[in-house]
C-alpha cells in the first residue's frame, strides 16, 4: 500500500522554460536518521509542461539552484512536524527565491520540497539567453544558497523495431541471446519485489500488464497524457502477465510494480525525454515507498541532485539498474555512479568501462493500445536485469542489504539461469534450450 501524507501544492506558472532552485537542511537533520520512516510524496495537481519538439531551440535556459534549509525535527505523536513545514518557513524560502530571480533576471515559476536530501527546489526561468552553467556559477555563491545546476534532460535509450541502431548489435559472439523464462519461473517469479519503473507512461489497462501495476503516478507533466510506447515497452519486459494465453511473459511477473511517470514522448513520434525535476520526483518517491529495484532505461549529463539521491538509494540496499548508451558509454549518467547496475545490450568497444549485457535486439514486448512490438536498445536490456535482480532478491531473502554485486556477479554477458540456480540452490536448466 502506497503510503501518503498531505503535500503543499507546488508553486506553478505557465511559462516555456525553467529554472530550478533548491535548498539543503543544516547539520543535525533527523530526516536521514528518520528514513525507513519516510512518507510517500504526492504528485502535485500542477507541475512541469513539457516543452514541444520543435521549441528547443528557443526555449530559454533553464537552471536549478539549493537553498538551504533549517532541520526538521520529529514529533512525539510520531510524525514530523517542526520548521520544515513551518508557513513562516515556506513564505521565508519563496521570498529568498523571489530576491535572487530579480537581482539575477530570472522568473520564479515554481518549488518542490527534496525532503530526502535535505533540499527545497524552486523552477526559475533564465530570460536574457545566458547560458544555464553560467547562471549556475553565479548563484552558487550566493548567501543561503547551497548549489546551483542546470536543469539537465536525459533521454531512453530504447528504439521500436527498424528504428534502432544495428551496428551497436553486430556482434554475434557477445550478443545477449533471449532467456527462456519458463526455467526461471518455476523457482522464482518476484514475489515480494517491489520495482520502481521510472519511465514514460504505462498502458495499465493493456492485456498483458492489466493488474500487473500496483501504482502509477504522472511526475512530468499536467492532465491525463495517452499512454506512452517507451514506459509500456519497459514494463511489459519486466512485467507482463504469463499464461494468459497471448503475447509475452514478464521476467517478473510476481513484482510488485509501480509507475512512474517522469519522462514524455516528444510530439509526431519523436524521442522519449525527461529532465532533473521529474527525475528527482520519481527517484524520492520510490526511495520512500521502499522500492527494492528501481529501473532508469536512460542516459545524460551527470547532475548533481540525482547522483545524491542514487546514492541514497543505494545506500538502503536498493538495486538500481540503468542503461548505457553504446555510442557514448562515458557520458551515460547515472550508469556509472557508484553502486549502480550499468547495462547494455552488447558488448562495448574495447577500452570502455565493463557492463552488464544482456537481451536487448529485437525483443518482443507491450505497446500501448493492446499491441505487441518488437524493440531494441540498452533501455529494453536495462528492463530484463531489473527484472532479474527481483528473482534474485526474492530467493535470496536478500530485504534490502545485498550489493548489485553480490546479486549479478561480476560484469559481463549474464547467464539467468545460472543466477537463478545459484540463488535457489537448485539446478535450473540452461536458459539457451529452455528446457
Amino acid at each position: 500500500m502506497i503510503r501518503q501524507r498531505p503535500q503543499r501544492r507546488a508553486r506553478s506558472l505557465v511559462v516555456a522554460g525553467l529554472f530550478v532552485v533548491c535548498a539543503v537542511a543544516g547539520a543535525g537533520s533527523t530526516q536521514t536518521a528518520h528514513a525507513e520512516e519516510a512518507r510517500a510524496v504526492e504528485a502535485p495537481s500542477v507541475d512541469v509542461q513539457a516543452p514541444p519538439a520543435d521549441s528547443a531551440a528557443a526555449a530559454p535556459s533553464r537552471v536549478m539552484v539549493m537553498l538551504r534549509l533549517g532541520a526538521e525535527h520529529y514529533r512525539a505523536g510520531g510524525d514530523y512536524g517542526g520548521s520544515y513545514g513551518d508557513a513562516m518557513g515556506e513564505q521565508a524560502r519563496l521570498r529568498l527565491a523571489r530576491k535572487i530571480a530579480r537581482e539575477h533576471g530570472l522568473s520564479v515559476v515554481e518549488s518542490w520540497p527534496m525532503q530526502l536530501v535535505g533540499v527545497d527546489c524552486v523552477v526559475m526561468e533564465v530570460r536574457d539567453g545566458r547560458p544555464p552553467n553560467v547562471v549556475s556559477a553565479e548563484l552558487t555563491s550566493l548567501p543561503g544558497v547551497a548549489w546551483s545546476q542546470p536543469l539537465n534532460e536525459f533521454n531512453m535509450q530504447g528504439a521500436a523495431a527498424g528504428q534502432g541502431d544495428k551496428s551497436a548489435y553486430n556482434d554475434r559472439l557477445t550478443l545477449a541471446q533471449p532467456w527462456h523464462l519458463a526455467p526461471l519461473h518455476r523457482q522464482a517469479t518476484g514475489k515480494g519485489v517491489t520495482i520502481a519503473i521510472i519511465d514514460s507512461l504505462i498502458d495499465t489497462s493493456h492485456p498483458d500488464l492489466a493488474g500487473q501495476i500496483a501504482a502509477s503516478r504522472d511526475f512530468a507533466a499536467p492532465g491525463h497524457p495517452a499512454a506512452e510506447r517507451h514506459g509500456t515497452g519497459v514494463a511489459g519486459i519486466i512485467g507482463a502477465r504469463p499464461g494468459n494465453g497471448l503475447g509475452i511473459a514478464g521476467v517478473a511477473p510476481g513484482a510488485r510494480i509501480l509507475g512512474l511517470r517522469a519522462c514524455w514522448e516528444r510530439p509526431l513520434g519523436g524521442t522519449t525525454v525527461c529532465d532533473t525535476l521529474s527525475l528527482a520526483k520519481a527517484l524520492t518517491f520510490a526511495i520512500e515507498n521502499r522500492a527494492n529495484v528501481i529501473n532508469l532505461s536512460l542516459t545524460g549529463p551527470a547532475d548533481r541532485l540525482l547522483a545524491g539521491l542514487i546514492d541514497l538509494g543505494v545506500a538502503r540496499g536498493i538495486t538500481i539498474v540503468a542503461a548505457v548508451d553504446a555510442r557514448n558509454p562515458r557520458a551515460s549518467f547515472p550508469a556509472f555512479v557508484s553502486g549502480v547496475v550499468p547495462v547494455a545490450a552488447a558488448r562495448l568497444s574495447a577500452g570502455e568501462p565493463a557492463v552488464y549485457i544482456a537481451p536487448g535486439q529485437d525483443v518482443p514486448t507491450t505497446e500501448p493500445e493492446g499491441k505487441w512490438s518488437v524493440v531494441s536498445g540498452s533501455s529494453f536490456a536495462a528492463a530484463h536485469v531489473s527484472g532479474l535482480a527481483a528473482l534474485l532478491r526474492q530467493l535470496s531473502g536478500s530485504g534490502r542489504g545485498t550489493s548489485a554485486a553480490a546479486l549479478l556477479g561480476p560484469r559481463g554477458l549474464i547467464d539467468a539461469c545460472a543466477l537463478v540456480g545459484r540463488a535457489s540452490r537448485l539446478d535450473v536448466p540452461s536458459c539457451e534450450t529452455g528446457r
